[in-house]
């Protein structure tokens, strides 16, 4: 007797619709196709465990599994479930007349329970496209599926209740979360907030400059002037995510297994922050079976990385692409993957090895030569595509000691929200443009017009400090985003000269 039962797989960030065939004949044997990996060949052992744990077993016949389609590689133990159900199926120990109708996925253990699994609203998502009335996959997995509307979704423990379910119409309770709703609850605010900074006033209107346009932004300075606490509090500045964006990121999420069970979909911005002993593929995604990496699941968030010059100098390179198209394709010989990755990159270092750098009463000081080759380190290019370098001072003892509070966050979220915005309404035609970091070079020339004054002081700068093309385009974008701040239509001559200053690592006595 031949059974068909459906489940899913995952690349990327999107999944295929998997047909597990079962077929049962005369003889002994199992027999499971269709590109298994291990976790799956093993499946047969927790299989037969858990069925006999719970009153059922696999029977002495020939039985030949396909997981079709047959060219396409399986991985992973959340086919358990769909090969126990089409094994008792086959061997009509139980009925189940709308079998077709449901994508049923999860790993069993031994006493029958069911194990989370990964990427349930990618598999999800599609199984509503392909027309699936319904989704049965582990309870921990349920809120993250019931994201997707018009999909009915099944949040169960234990495969007693998916048999229960089909031979006994004893239904599952239906997972139901109101997207929105839970969307907004979640949105709660961070614990980290701008007011506890002390002084620093320059570098907040530069982190509310990166905010507004989504710039990638560089602090460079001395060993406890406040680079690390600045860039942890930028995520709590940034506008709320759109309803979009948060299925986007949540997505990512999933297919590492990230999602909080209680959760469902992520409503606050990632910010990610790896060590500088990561390797180039957990950054950027990949491995033999590729798998996001950070500035994946950074997307629509921050990516910081502390103490710039420390990472591995390939590492550092590999992400110059993903910078400029914002998604990293990984390629395989047998199949491609893209993974979005637009996010806003923190970067912060100290001027030299010692931290301090043309600083009389420092403790320590570095050769010219040192600096030099500790600079080395982040190339040009690199820089190039950082919109805002800016230099963090230490903080003075007076400001330090004052008792007066800063402005909170929810007071510069107001300003960066509403810049937010405007550029929102700027760039309604445009479906991958949506704040002006991401502008391409026709939006740069429509967008940025620029009066004969403003023109010269550009063209000055432009000489003296040798900037390149791509620098150029990094300071129109960056005074874009000041007038917006200001909700002024056009770019005058302060909001330039403001943009230049924020390329401090183009200066001369920096780079050689």
């Amino acid at each position: 007797m031949l059974k068909k039962v459906y489940a899913s797989a995952v690349f990327g960030v999107e999944a295929s619709t998997i047909t597990v065939e079962v077929n049962v004949d005369s003889g002994i044997g199992y027999h499971l196709v269709g590109l298994p990996d291990n976790a799956i060949k093993e499946s047969n052992f927790r299989i037969a465990a858990a069925l006999q744990n719970n009153g059922y077993k696999i029977p002495g016949k020939k039985i030949i599994i396909n997981m079709s389609p047959a060219d396409l590689r399986k991985e992973g133990s959340a086919y358990d479930l769909t090969l126990a159900i089409g094994i008792l199926v086959a061997t009509n120990q139980i009925k189940a007349e709308f079998l077709e109708q449901y994508l049923i996925m999860g790993e069993l253990s031994l006493d029958g329970n069911l194990q989370p699994l990964k990427g349930a609203l990618p598999i999800a998502v599609k199984a509503k496209e392909e027309g699936f009335k319904g989704f049965i996959l582990p309870k921990q997995n349920a809120k993250e599926a019931a994201i997707v509307d018009g999909l009915e979704v099944f949040g169960v423990e234990n495969i007693k209740e998916v048999i229960d379910h089909f031979d006994m119409n004893i239904k599952i309770s239906k997972t139901i979360i109101n997207t929105k709703e839970e969307f907004y609850k979640n949105l709660d605010f961070p614990e980290f907030d701008f007011s506890d900074v002390k002084g620093q006033e320059s570098i907040k209107r530069c982190m509310e400059i990166a905010a507004a346009g989504g710039h990638n932004i560089i602090l460079i300075g001395p060993p406890g002037a406040g680079k690390t606490m600045l860039a942890k509090r930028l995520p709590s500045i940034l506008p709320p995510m759109t309803l979009n964006e948060a299925l986007e990121t949540t997505k990512i999420h999933s297919v590492v297994g990230r999602v909080k069970e209680h959760t469902g979909i992520m409503a606050q911005r990632p910010f990610r922050s790896p060590h500088h002993t990561i390797s180039n593929v957990a950054l950027v995604g990949g491995g033999s079976y590729p798998q996001p990496g950070e500035i994946s699941l950074s997307h629509n968030g921050v990516l910081f990385l502390d103490e710039l010059p420390e990472f591995k100098r390939e590492v550092l390179e590999v992400m110059r692409q993903p910078l400029e198209d914002r998604e990293v394709t990984i390629s395989r010989a047998k199949f491609t993957v893209t993974y979005p990755s637009s996010f806003m990159l923190v970067a912060s270092m100290n001027p030299s090895p010692s931290g301090y750098f043309n600083d009389p009463g420092a403790p320590v000081t570095s050769s010219p030569a040192e600096m030099q080759r500790y600079l080395s380190k982040v190339s040009g290019p690199l820089l190039d595509r950082i919109d805002i370098h800016i230099e963090v001072t230490p903080v003075p003892f007076d400001k330090l000691s004052d008792d007066r509070k800063g402005e909170s966050s929810v007071e510069i979220r107001k300003r960066v929200t509403a810049a937010r915005e405007l550029q929102t309404k700027r760039f309604v035609d445009s479906e991958s443009v949506h704040y002006n970091a991401q502008m391409n070079m026709k939006q740069i020339r429509k967008y940025c017009k620029l009066d004969d004054a403003s023109l010269q002081l550009l063209k000055t700068a432009m000489e003296r400090l040798n900037l390149s093309a791509r620098a150029y385009n990094r300071i129109l974008k960056v005074s874009r985003t000041i007038s917006d701040l200001e909700n002024s239509k056009f770019i005058n001559g302060s909001h330039i000269s403001e943009a230049i200053q924020y390329r401090s690592m183009d200066r001369e006595g920096w780079l050689g």
